[in-house]
């Protein structure tokens, strides 16, 4: 069986956000780097949770109805976000981006952001592999890709 994990493929360059920036400054930032979030890690690159567009409308509505008395990221980001880890099996990170509303999975290794892999980090690596298969046929690559993973052995998420 194939073990593709996130370490093999995850982003280790990662834009991360301190839980004191200020949450317009986290905005535009998300913005201007073309993402739709980013993990909140304290000085010694602890994780602490996300900031995400979906974080972001909870700020324009507290902006708009309770005059928004605090500004901090902290204040806003979502600490109960999934992570996974770095020996977390490609297709158990499939499986948690289908059943699950994230569209990012911070990976932590002893409590430490090490890296961050995507929605579409996982179907890069897919089509790496699709790349690498020994025919031209569609049909005959998807039997090749099923046959890097044993069904009994594909891991749950």
């Amino acid at each position: 069986m194939t073990q593709i994990t996130a370490r093999d493929f995850m982003v280790t360059d990662v834009i991360t956000l301190s839980p004191a920036t200020d949450v317009i400054d986290a905005v535009r930032l998300l913005l201007k780097q073309h993402i739709s979030g980013a993990p909140v890690v304290d000085s010694k690159g602890k994780y602490l949770g996300v900031f995400s567009e979906k974080c972001s409308m909870h700020v324009l509505l507290d902006a708009a109805y309770e005059q928004l008395p605090v500004h901090d990221v902290r204040s806003f980001m979502d600490a109960e976000a999934q992570t996974i880890a770095p020996e977390t099996h490609l297709l158990s990170i499939a499986q948690v981006f289908l059943l699950t509303p994230y569209r990012r999975l911070p990976v932590l290794d002893n409590g430490k952001l090490v890296g961050l892999v995507t929605c579409r980090d996982v179907m890069k690596c897919w089509m790496g592999l699709i790349d690498q298969a020994p025919s031209d046929s569609r049909e005959m690559t998807l039997m090749y890709f099923s046959a890097l993973f044993e069904r009994h052995e594909a891991p749950l998420a």
